[in-house]
């Protein structure tokens, strides 16, 4: 496997960190985007660059590529990880807290796929990866939040999109599609999967080291990792 660059957002914790952690296990340089920039230092130190990126900010997208492309040369890979969860549904939440959802979970990932896109055509072996959900497939119950569904359901719309940018140029697009990971985004959420029963933030980075690790005759549109036996998914 030829060494990439790779830009992750949301790279300080979680399974951000494993992504970032098995990233540079296989020997790719990694270009960390975060609220916290001191945060990822602290936790990676020289291994990674840090960068601003705050998917409430929307000039940090084009700045965070720009700063990566200075420092450390053109990406190669782009993975859409950083996301957050509030309760909105036809009862629950308020409209900001709908917009909140939006902004980071979607416009986020588009402003940064829109700022890297000319460096990952022209590196011909261009990946962006989407961290989704399986909320991205299905609406399962009203346990769920539904602001959070829809928001992720675009972002599996946004990865297909992805695919047509740039294929001639060797562009490939995945939505990764996990059930419930054991992170503190959802420690406290009423009918989330059982701890003992979830998945390993490291058994979702071992999805993305599989497919970076792919040729571009090997195009993967969705990877759908559930932990609950339902009909569809």
């Amino acid at each position: 496997m030829t060494p990439r660059l790779v830009m992750v957002s949301g790279g300080a914790r979680g399974l951000g960190a494993a992504i970032v952690r098995r990233c540079l296990a296989d020997g790719h340089a990694v270009s960390v985007g975060a609220r916290d920039p001191a945060a990822v230092r602290a936790a990676f130190g020289k291994a990674v660059t840090a960068h601003r990126f705050d998917a409430d900010d929307p000039g940090s997208a084009q700045s965070w590529v720009d700063a990566t492309v200075a420092q450390s040369g053109a990406p190669d890979a782009l993975i859409n990880n950083a996301g957050i969860l509030r309760m909105v549904d036809f009862t629950r939440g308020e409209e900001d807290d709908l917009d909140a959802l939006w902004n980071v979970n979607v416009k986020g990932p588009f402003r940064l796929i829109r700022a890297a896109l000319p460096h990952l055509r022209a590196s011909g072996r261009g990946r962006v990866v989407n961290i989704a959900s399986t909320d991205a497939k299905r609406y399962r119950d009203s346990s769920v939040s539904l602001g959070y569904v829809m928001t992720k359901q675009a972002l599996l719309a946004m990865t297909h999109a992805v695919r047509f940018a740039g294929w001639d140029d060797g562009l490939r697009g995945t939505a990764i599609c996990p059930g419930a990971i054991d992170t503190e985004m959802i420690a406290n959420i009423p009918g989330v999967t059982p701890k003992a029963q979830r998945l390993q933030p490291e058994d979702v980075a071992e999805i993305v080291s599989l497919l970076l690790r792919l040729p571009n005759q090997a195009s993967v549109p969705e990877i759908v990792v559930n932990t609950r036996l339902e009909s569809t998914i």
